[in-house]
């Protein structure tokens, strides 16, 4: 039985634009199959188990054909999978959405198209640049800067496109100056406003601005490589007073690169704050959680009647102990007769999401301030599920204090070993195991953290793991939760100026 493929506009780069229908198809797909410029952090959300195939095409590096891609995606639907082809902007604008649904009717094999917001849109909406102006561009035309035909390379009616307000060229910075020279042949004025916009959209967006005659030359000194849109037309002047993306004193990580070693399942509350601050988060977890002593915490969440407080360390371990809460049939009920205390406002807030309100949060986050602050604890029986390898320092001083206190490990993180990118600016580290996990990859593929890479800690436990391992600390954060993480990473890209 055949099954769908759905032809999906992944959008213009900012993974946030994909669609709604986009996003829960891929939600619920079998098979992904993916092209080069779609940002990797949209994955996220495909299901865990679900194929993933890559088929990336890059000026000048091919990975698949068109007919490779056709025929996979008709392999594929002829398995019965659900299937959805991830396309970069919209598929059937210069994306070969056509060409893939006509490949798969004439193979039987029901499809859908599901638009996507366009990068010749979007990419000069983010730079400030609108396409049209109801006074100064009525018109648009949106070209593609190689146009072929069974083989055979053919030209744009130019004549016909002078005349047009705003020019958009997609594909076409290797071609620029040809365009150029067409379009200055068939009488545009060479000082015509034009601008380049790269990586729009993104973290890593750049704008050229200039005119018909010099952008070409502005853009080879900028550096300017595909991806790129190229604008000619009034509405560029227009940025001056409608840029709003990358206004630095908005966003002042624009053009950082910033590796996230979180593990998965918290990643990309960092990974999100660092996007609002214009930084390009590098997700690549060195820790993996691993539940365990799953019997012993059974054990304890059967008689939590007897327990006074149960106090969580971390949402890992608000996660796993619900986990095991609900598998034996209970709820937020369960701890309604215990007071329920939470390090941390990430901790707190991962029982919130459950229906519990902690009544007790310390106000620093950290082991010591949980003694000083919790009061009389003298004859308490305390429930502490943590991970495995925490340090002492909570447990014995609640014993010292008069409490029992039944600690169960309940997860560890394991290294990830994969090597990270190290093409960044700052590597974050929320937590001493990610530390480790960090330099045990280093170790694992002989590599060393190259000079100019900043690392910033969570707080000063965390700082002291890297200064053991000879790792160089550049900022801690002055209050110990995420945002405080990308509030130090903020300051002292400010006063260090870069």
């Amino acid at each position: 039985m055949a099954g769908v493929v759905y032809i999906v506009g992944a959008g213009p780069g900012d993974p946030e634009l994909l669609t709604l229908r986009g996003r829960q198809l891929l939600g619920e797909a079998d098979a992904v199959v993916f092209d080069a410029l779609i940002d990797r952090s949209i994955l996220r959300w495909a299901r865990p188990d679900a194929e993933l195939h890559y088929v990336g095409k890059r000026s000048g590096s091919h990975s698949a054909s068109q007919e490779e891609i056709n025929e996979l995606l008709i392999r594929l639907g002829r398995e019965g999978k659900r299937v959805v082809r991830l396309k970069g902007g919209d598929p059937f604008v210069f994306g070969r959405g056509g060409e893939e649904g006509l490949a798969l009717e004439t193979a039987g094999i029901p499809f859908e198209f599901v638009p996507g917001i366009t990068s010749p849109i979007a990419a000069l909406e983010y730079a400030g640049i609108p396409i049209t102006h109801r006074i100064i561009a009525g018109s648009a035309a949106i070209i593609t800067g190689h146009r072929f035909r069974d083989g055979t390379e053919h030209e744009h009616d130019w004549g016909a496109l002078v005349r047009v307000d705003t020019l958009v060229v997609v594909m076409g910075v290797g071609n620029m100056p040809r365009i150029v020279r067409r379009l200055l042949d068939a009488g545009k004025p060479p000082d015509t406003p034009a601008a380049m916009v790269q990586w729009g959209t993104t973290p890593r967006q750049r704008v050229v601005v200039g005119t018909l005659s010099d952008i070409v030359e502005r853009a080879k000194e900028a550096g300017i490589t595909p991806p790129a849109i190229t604008v000619f037309g009034p509405v560029v002047r227009l940025r001056e007073r409608l840029r709003w993306f990358d206004l630095p004193e908005r966003r002042p990580l624009l053009g950082q690169r910033v590796l996230v070693t979180r593990a998965q399942e918290q990643a990309w509350t960092l990974a999100e704050m660092l996007l609002e601050r214009g930084a390009e988060p590098v997700v690549h977890p060195t820790i993996c959680i691993v539940p365990q002593n799953t019997d012993e915490l059974d054990d304890a969440i059967g008689r939590l009647w007897w327990y006074t407080w149960v106090l969580f360390t971390s949402a890992n371990g608000v996660r796993i102990f619900w986990e095991r809460l609900e598998a034996a049939g209970g709820d937020a009920r369960a701890l309604g007769g215990v007071s329920v205390g939470a390090i941390g406002p990430g901790t707190a807030a991962a029982l919130a999401e459950r229906g519990v309100r902690a009544d007790f949060v310390p106000s620093a986050f950290v082991a010591e301030a949980v003694a000083d602050e919790i009061g009389d604890v003298s004859g308490e029986r305390f429930l502490l599920p943590r991970a495995d390898g925490a340090r002492p320092v909570l447990v014995d001083r609640l014993r010292q204090m008069g409490a029992h206190v039944d600690e169960v490990k309940v997860y560890r993180a394991e290294p990830v070993l994969d090597p990270p990118p190290l093409d960044v600016d700052w590597v974050t580290f929320t937590s001493s195991s990610t530390v480790r996990g960090f330099v045990k990859a280093l170790e694992a593929g002989g590599l060393s953290l190259p000079d100019g890479v900043r690392v910033a800690c969570i707080g000063p436990i965390t700082a002291q793991t890297a200064h053991e391992l000879g790792l160089p600390v550049d900022a801690v954060a002055e209050t110990y939760t995420m945002e405080g993480l990308v509030d130090a990473i903020d300051a002292e890209t400010r006063r260090s100026g870069a």
